[in-house]
């Protein structure tokens, strides 16, 4: 009887110090990091099926510095925020242009590039943005994006412009239609802009179109502030480091 409550005892130690040290043993945290798959040199799917581009590698990096690991998935833009606040992911780091009114929705890390809005067309020699947005013309942009909206509101509603605005799925569509010539130009951020005209013939970069620089950050839900705190630190410690200009250099930004 002795022995079988000794027995019983040192279990019961044993089960507590198991538990006790199982946190320092459990898996690594997961963070689901929405991206637009279309969106070079920023974020895109590679040949092989794997998330790849200036933000999946700057994340990767600060998940590790942070002690966690991150699944890169694939989203439709337009859907992206309102995925985010379902908790069908836990954050954005994919080109997303910091706006007031994405501001009311999500919260923002510290920004980390700045952006500029052009028109990618033909390299047809004269042809300019005035050229591109007359009456008849048709011009590409990806719907979901801060440009749609802006030229919506802006170009089409206060200055009447009779353009027709034609929507897609992903910049690269548009700029595939500009080739076919479907399209005269397409309306982009110009870091995919230079992305594309470097990758595809006949094409060029003919100017901006009135619309303000913006900037780019991470994408957080409003009550995930420690998540954004850490990858805030995170950020900063990299954007400080040699390692961020081997990835500007990288991706070719």
């Amino acid at each position: 009887m002795v022995r079988k409550a000794l027995w019983v005892v040192l279990l019961g130690f044993a089960v507590l110090f198991v538990g006790s040290i199982t946190p320092g043993f459990a898996e690594e945290k997961v963070i689901i990091n929405g991206i637009d798959a279309n969106f070079p040199p920023f974020a895109f799917v590679d040949k092989t099926g794997k998330p790849d581009g200036f933000d999946v590698a700057v994340v990767d990096l600060i998940a590790k510095e942070i002690g966690c690991k991150v699944e890169h998935k694939p989203m439709d833009w337009d859907g992206i925020i309102p995925s985010l606040n379902a908790r069908k992911i836990d954050m954005i780091a994919s080109g997303m242009s910091i706006t007031d009114a994405r501001k009311e929705q999500v919260n923002f890390s510290i920004p980390y590039w700045d952006i500029i809005q052009v028109l990618v067309a033909k390299a047809d020699p004269g042809i300019t943005p005035e050229d591109a947005m007359k009456e008849g013309k048709k011009i590409g942009v990806q719907r979901g994006t801060t440009e749609a909206k802006w030229i919506e509101e802006n170009l089409v509603k206060k200055q009447g412009k009779k353009f027709e605005l034609v929507y897609y799925d992903s910049a690269p569509l548009a700029v595939e239609d500009v080739i076919n010539g479907r399209i005269v130009a397409a309306a982009m951020d110009d870091a995919p802009a230079k992305d594309a005209v470097s990758k595809k013939k006949g094409l060029k970069i003919i100017g901006g179109f009135g619309m303000p620089d913006e900037k780019f950050g991470y994408a957080f839900r409003k009550e995930d502030t420690e998540l954004l705190n850490k990858f805030n630190e995170g950020l900063k410690k990299i954007m400080a480091s040699p390692t961020w200009a081997e990835l500007v250099k990288k991706y070719e930004l």
